[in-house]
């Protein structure tokens, strides 16, 4: 059984419809690449599974559960960790404060995430406000990591972030891969870094599933057409 399954999804805001037809799959252990241009869905395809937005149409299962009235709080109990678009610290409270949170029983402590991120552990007392972007970034995988999630959503992790940081993260996913046996659900722009941590992947237009397969089957006739500029 799939640990998440959209089968046929649609959502609206308001009347305007964003999703048509969105389906894939992750199943346990499994890292997933969400693809697609700009405004084409990731982000609201996102929203939908960790119900900060309700579908009208189509089924949203984790691990065989209908999600369709569950509230976002319940969502992230039920083991959806989110890492969102523009990290989202809490910027008054300390790095700590911020891990501590959202905090459930599980493996993900935080010497565990301290292990993933030193710098957090350097950085424990300072405010998130006063981190560089990267580290923000860190603080934001590290916190949902404390939720001791069974799928962790990652949208758009290294965007905006400078290089050398950008392979730091890269490198932290591709241990969560390697040693948690986590599933990874993520959307990114750079197919070089998802071709080494993605078993597979989907890609949306305009809102609906155009293409599902193994990352490796990814061809430039199929970047050219769904991705390219």
């Amino acid at each position: 059984m799939s640990l998440l399954k959209l089968d046929h999804v649609s959502a609206f805001y308001g009347a305007s419809q964003a999703l048509f037809d969105v389906h894939f799959d992750v199943q346990a252990g499994e890292v997933v690449a969400l693809l697609g241009r700009n405004g084409m869905g990731k982000t609201t395809t996102i929203k939908v599974i960790c119900r900060l937005l309700r579908h009208r149409g189509g089924l949203v299962l984790l691990d065989g559960q209908d999600m369709a009235q569950v509230p976002a709080h319940r969502a992230a109990r039920a083991g959806i960790g989110l890492v969102p678009e523009g990290r989202r610290c809490f910027a008054p409270l300390t790095v700590h404060e911020n891990l501590i949170a959202a905090a459930r029983p599980g493996d993900w402590d935080l010497p565990a995430v301290a292990e993933v991120f030193p710098r957090l552990a350097e950085r424990k007392n300072q405010r998130a406000a006063s981190l560089s972007g990267g580290e923000q970034q860190m603080l934001a995988i590290g916190r949902a990591l404390m939720t001791n999630p069974r799928l962790l959503v990652l949208d758009e992790a290294t965007e905006g972030l400078a290089p050398v940081i950008r392979q730091e993260i890269w490198a932290a996913i591709a241990g969560l891969r390697r040693q948690s046996g986590l599933s990874i659900l993520v959307v990114d722009k750079s197919l070089r870094e998802l071709g080494r941590v993605a078993d597979r992947a989907v890609i949306l237009q305009k809102g609906v599933s155009v293409w599902t397969g193994a990352f490796g089957d990814l061809d430039p006739d199929l970047t050219d057409r769904y991705l390219g500029v």
